[in-house]
């Protein structure tokens, strides 16, 4: 049996480049940059004092049509030419040159390959520091390459890379684009850099430069958020994780976030942009910042835009999570107004932090204003104002029980906003236990004043009359006096007479067997029915309990409990609708009696 070595297909192998690995044919001249700066590196690392230049020229500056990308870097003998730019994949021999150690960019051994992306041709002349002559590689898309002497020896040490620009791909040559992608991916190189004449490189990254105050730092920090992102930043948290050799900045959005948009953030890797679209640098909750940042150990995925996950990764982003966290903490500390801006445009990320984070618990609760039934204010100053205080986990419940709990000296706090109910029922956490319960509107009957037995005795008939009107809704009717007086009635439900409403419901939608099973469950929950607690404070009430014709007590207070059902934004049930529109139809019929000659 002979053994055959595999035949590759360049072409389709830059087709599967150029459809399935780079999102761009942009990704030519970071590729070319990348080898440039790898080669430079490789060459300081003997040789400190040795330049470290990338020139790149344009069809505008060559003028015969092609691009150069010129490095002084440790160029490549006639040997390594053969080994290392004609083997596809063969990244390991790189290690000829120390190409495969973390301190270089590239590390897949198949950056050059990206030129065919917008050329059918590359050629290579490169001088090498080891000595030896100049030498000439040519390349073609459909796999075919020579290596041959140059014809002209280099001047110095390093590499030339051609490329002649195919017909569709001539755009990508033109100089202001070629100087927008240099910038784009290598304004932060740690070379010399530029396109023609013009510096594309200036004085590293911009939070790790030098400044004779922190206000001057700040301001430089500040003008360079506005060029990137578009917005001057409410506060700047430094970076700094040196496991993975990353440093950077946080910038604080100025105005409010859509917390279910996940924040990208803008990645260098040893100076070169990695892509300034990377989701997975922090934590879910912190999407009120944009960060920018420089790594030297994290991994890239093989296209280079994007971030490779793994253990270093996942303590990268809880790292810069803490960073956040603990400004957030120092913040209401130094600057308390400052914080109560930041948590009026940002409140959901820091509440979602809060729910598992006691520092962030403490903070949500000794700054951040809940909505309660004594208007806005801090968890801290309620529970010092209402220390036997409620909440309820419903919006809808609050706005409907808020006053009448207030009108009772129960102190009720909405929380039925996005991690709210999760916040308060972990206060008892905190030092010094914290505690609010849950609210059960049937409680608040117990609250409610109690009529004298003398009246009572006087409306029993009245409340004979209204629960015959009800019991067919499933309700009950009670009579107190509460306020607040406006109020003629209150429809309360417990959450127990909920679960059975829910039982009963499913149980008419089930199967016979299923709803069998329902139904033995119903008589424990029998006791506890919806009620309608009719305000005997109210004027309008208590006229109603004085109408003695049964008809029309079941009319008026069937029109009650569908007001209450309306007032409380309770979902109406069709039986609740045709009582409603029965009542309002009956007593129509009775404020305005027919003609006698249309009855007869």
């Amino acid at each position: 049996m002979t053994e055959r070595a595999f035949q590759v297909d360049l072409r389709g192998v830059v087709d599967l480049l150029s459809r399935h690995l780079y999102s761009s044919p942009r990704v030519y001249l970071r590729e070319l940059l990348q080898n440039g700066v790898d080669a430079v590196t490789a060459r300081r690392a003997g040789e400190p004092d040795a330049p470290a230049r990338v020139h790149v020229e344009t069809p505008e500056h060559t003028g015969d049509g092609t691009l150069r990308v010129h490095d002084t870097g440790v160029g490549l003998t006639e040997a390594q030419v053969h080994e290392l730019l004609a083997t596809i994949g063969r990244s390991g021999k790189r290690d000829e040159l120390g190409y495969a150690r973390h301190e270089f960019l590239g590390q897949f051994g198949i950056g050059l390959l990206s030129g065919f992306l917008v050329a059918d041709e590359i050629e290579v002349t490169t001088r090498s520091a080891q000595g030896g002559p100049t030498v000439r590689w040519v390349g073609h898309a459909d796999g075919r390459y020579r290596v041959e002497p140059a014809a002209r020896e280099r001047d110095e040490v390093g590499t030339t890379v051609v490329l002649r620009p195919r017909r569709d791909a001539e755009e990508w040559f033109a100089t202001d684009t070629v100087v927008e992608l240099a910038r784009h991916y290598g304004a932060l190189l740690p070379v010399e850099l530029r396109v023609g004449d013009t510096p594309v490189t200036g004085d590293g990254p911009p939070w790790s430069r030098a400044y004779p105050t922190p206000a001057l730092r700040r301001a430089a920090l500040n003008d360079y958020c506005r060029s990137l992102f578009g917005f001057l930043p409410l506060d700047v948290i430094d970076l700094d994780v040196p496991e993975a050799g990353l440093r950077g900045v946080a910038f604080v959005l100025p105005h409010a976030a859509n917390p279910t948009v996940r924040a990208t953030h803008r990645v260098y890797l040893k100076r070169m942009l990695l892509a300034d679209n990377v989701a997975d640098l922090l934590p879910e909750w912190a999407f009120f910042v944009r960060c920018v940042v420089d790594a030297g150990e994290l991994r890239p995925t093989a296209s280079r835009e994007a971030l490779y996950e793994d253990d270093l990764l996942g303590h990268v982003r809880e790292t810069l999570g803490g960073q956040v966290r603990d400004w957030l903490v120092a913040l209401a500390e130094s600057d308390p107004e400052a914080l109560r801006r930041f948590l009026r445009l940002h409140h959901v990320g820091v509440k979602a932090l809060a729910v598992h984070d006691d520092a962030m618990l403490d903070l949500v609760y000794r700054w951040l204003e809940f909505e309660t039934s004594s208007g806005a204010m801090t968890l801290a100053e309620f529970a010092r104002r209402h220390p036997d205080a409620r909440y309820t986990p419903d919006v809808d419940e609050f706005r409907r029980l808020s006053a009448v709990a207030a009108a009772q000296g129960i102190g009720l706090v909405n929380a039925g906003y996005v991690y709210d109910a999760e916040i308060v029922a972990r206060l008892a956490d905190l030092d010094g236990g914290v505690k609010l319960l849950p609210l059960d509107p049937g409680e608040l009957t117990t609250r409610f004043g109690i009529l004298e037995s003398g009246v009572e005795l006087r409306l029993r008939d009245f409340l004979r009359a209204a629960e015959r009107a009800l019991d067919p809704l499933g309700c009950t009717v009670v009579l107190r006096d509460y306020a607040p007086a406006s109020l003629p009635a209150l429809y309360l439900t417990s959450r127990a007479a909920e679960h059975r409403a829910e039982l009963a419901e499913s149980r008419a939608q089930a199967d016979p067997l299923w709803a069998d099973v329902l139904g033995a469950l119903e008589p424990a929950l029998a006791a506890d029915r919806p009620r309608l607690v009719l305000n005997h404070a109210n004027p309008l009430t208590r006229r109603i309990t004085t109408l003695t014709d049964p008809e029309l007590i079941g009319l008026a207070v069937q029109a009650l409990y569908g007001q209450a059902l309306l007032h409380g934004r309770h979902p109406l049930r069709p039986a609740d609708a045709a009582a409603l529109n029965r009542s309002f139809l009956g007593l129509l019929d009775w404020a305005a009696p027919a003609e006698p000659e249309e009855h007869a």
